[in-house]
């Protein structure tokens, strides 16, 4: 005779808040990109640990590409507005 299965109790997975955090980060603030990012990191090691939810891992697997998208193109935008800034501060002396 088989022992009964225990039940496990997971956590919930935070899949679609993690993939609307990522499209506000690409969208409106980088803020919500870093915290996709964060929390995407942290969401899959979780899963990876039996301790969450797996079902929601490709919603959160995309939202953490998207943060990780939102941040490099933030550094990109500021490297170039830093950029611009010098040139045309070389150009008019």
């Amino acid at each position: 005779m088989e022992p009964p299965m225990q039940e496990r109790h997971l956590a919930p997975h935070r899949g679609v808040m993690i993939l609307v955090f990522g499209i506000l980060g690409l969208v409106v603030c980088v803020i919500f990109g870093i915290l996709a990012w964060i929390f995407g990191n942290a969401d899959l090691a979780e899963m990876d640990a039996g301790r969450m939810d797996p079902t929601g891992r490709g919603m959160t697997s995309a939202g953490r590409v998207l943060g990780m998208v939102a941040c490099i193109l933030a550094v990109v935008g500021v490297v170039i507005v830093v950029l611009v800034m010098v040139v045309g501060g070389v150009r008019s002396m």
